[in-house]
């Protein structure tokens, strides 16, 4: 195999297939919303949220959603800084004390007072075992919660614990509409954010309508309509036809020039921190090995993915962090493309090519992904290299719910995903720890390493910035060696909007609070 060169038939003339595939497109029966109001934006998402429960969900569709129903004590705004949020102010008398000063007059979209009470509710009902909260683990920290009136808590820790502060942009939920619904509370999820849930078509639609009572104020767009259109393809055209305002990292990169001539679109693009990988199962008998997986690290071409598959819009990873991080260190162990080095690799770890040069395989993985077309083109493109070194690769797509669930239980040998908005490095504890196999966390692969643990759980504890730094360094180095992951690259966000769309921020993170801000020119 060249270096480069991949399984995948794209268009020489790629404006002309958008032309024709528009033209057949406008003879189907129109799938987008007719008729919506000026003052409304429709955002094209590839799959369903998965929960529409902040305290269940952990999916990045979910989270964008939710961060527009929801509001936490405070939140990060696109500097990765920590802003008031339904907290007016908040003080640290020590470091295990923690005491919120809550504003005054905000209402749920069911019209009952945020008190004290909801927010002591919420966090404890993470903390029950019987909720299955995948986000337990983050507050476990937490010794008691109190509430000295209707308007103050205060939180007080086992111990000092660096992101704590951080972790209070949990979206707050009622406690007493909450507790009586028990799991249907997100059939008819109810928060203080601005916008609200007013109409949910499961598989097709998320309509939210401006929060009348917001508390920074009525937002300038009356409607934000999410609509699951799961095809880049499909996607792209109906921006072109004006049935979707707005899409973020869901298009097709080949069709960036062609935005830049149609006088109706707007490209915006910027770094993002969202982190690409490939996933192991180390219970497998065979990717246990840590030669096999170092053998599938140097087998991946990431530059020529990059280069070919997603036009430059990304950078090479080292780990989960991105350069932009205070904690980041690119002081780790690289696993560069050498497919030579991979079959050596091989060979130590009891694999030997069974006929030379034949067309005989060492072994059979199987690769789970998305139906996301660029996913299933880099599934495809992972799949011819590691042919090259003698591994079968049977790629198995499927739509998105199977999928993740199949993540979250473990089903299966190898996986791609991406992390999105990686701000904090304890992000790292939610992953790796071992205390973290799901449902308890997001340690899918069942990584386990006593040092990584031992290192988390000092940086926890540890208030002073440089010391954190110096225990995040030895953890990336640790995970580098022991590759639970093989890191691809960090995607740059590119969005795509009408061009009358205003005021929209493109947050590192790929997050959607802004549209609180956005109003559409008349």
């Amino acid at each position: 195999m060249t270096r480069g060169s991949y399984p995948v038939r794209m268009p020489k003339n790629m404006k002309l297939f958008v032309l024709l595939s528009l033209v057949l497109f406008s003879l189907l029966p129109a799938c987008g919303p007719q008729g919506i109001p000026r003052d409304t934006v429709v955002v094209g998402i590839e799959s369903d949220p998965t929960n529409l429960d902040p305290r269940l969900a952990t999916d990045a569709n979910s989270s964008r959603i939710n961060g527009l129903i929801y509001s936490g004590l405070v939140r990060q705004d696109e500097n990765g800084l920590i802003q008031p949020d339904l907290a007016s102010g908040w003080d640290v008398p020590d470091s295990r004390t923690y005491l919120f000063h809550l504003r005054e007059g905000v209402r749920f979209h069911d019209g009952t007072a945020l008190t004290s009470g909801d927010v002591k509710y919420t966090f404890e009902s993470i903390l029950d075992p019987a909720v299955g909260s995948p986000h337990k683990s983050t507050f476990e920290q937490i010794e008691r919660i109190e509430t000295p009136d209707e308007k103050t808590i205060r939180f007080v820790l086992k111990e000092p614990f660096a992101p704590f502060l951080l972790s209070m942009t949990m979206g707050i939920v009622p406690a007493q509409r909450a507790s009586a619904q028990g799991a249907d509370f997100v059939k008819t999820p109810v928060g203080t954010g601005p916008f609200k849930l007013t109409k949910r078509d499961q598989g097709e639609s998320y309509d939210l309508s401006a929060n009348p009572d917001y508390f920074e104020g009525t937002p300038k767009l009356s409607r934000v309509i999410f609509r699951v259109v799961p095809d880049n393809t499909v996607r792209f055209l109906e921006l072109q036809k004006g049935t979707l305002n707005l899409v973020i990292n869901g298009i097709e990169l080949d069709y960036i020039p062609l935005v830049d001539k149609d006088p109706s679109l707007r490209l915006m693009t910027g770094p993002g921190l969202n982190y690409s990988y490939i996933g192991f199962n180390l219970t497998d008998p065979v990717l246990k090995k840590q030669k096999v997986r170092e053998a599938i690290a140097h087998a991946v071409d990431r530059e020529a993915i990059i280069r070919y598959l997603l036009k430059g819009m990304a950078h090479p990873a080292t780990g989960l962090l991105s350069p932009l991080n205070w904690a980041y260190s690119g002081a780790v162990k690289n696993y560069e493309y050498n497919p030579g080095m991979s079959r050596n690799l091989l060979d130590q770890a009891g694999y030997p090519d069974p006929d030379g040069d034949g067309p005989g395989m060492r072994f059979t993985l199987s690769y789970k992904t998305s139906q996301d077309e660029q996913g299933k083109r880099i599934a495809a493109a992972v799949q011819q290299q590691l042919k090259e070194v003698g591994i079968e690769v049977s790629i198995r797509s499927y739509e998105w719910g199977t999928f993740y669930g199949d993540i979250k239980s473990g089903n299966f040998q190898l996986f791609s995903l991406s992390w999105v908005g990686v701000t904090d490095p304890d992000i790292y504890d939610y992953i790796f720890h071992s205390k973290n196999f799901p449902p308890a966390g997001a340690n899918r692969g069942r990584y386990a390493n006593p040092e990584v643990n031992a290192l988390l759980e000092s940086a926890r504890r540890t208030l002073d910035l440089t010391r954190r730094k110096e225990y995040y360094g030895r953890v990336q180095e640790i995970l580098a060696r022991d590759l639970p992951y093989v890191s691809l690259w960090h995607y740059d966000n590119v969005a795509v909007m009408g061009k009358d769309i205003h005021g929209f921020v493109l947050d590192p993170r790929g997050d959607l609070f802004s549209m609180k801000d956005v109003w559409i020119e008349k």
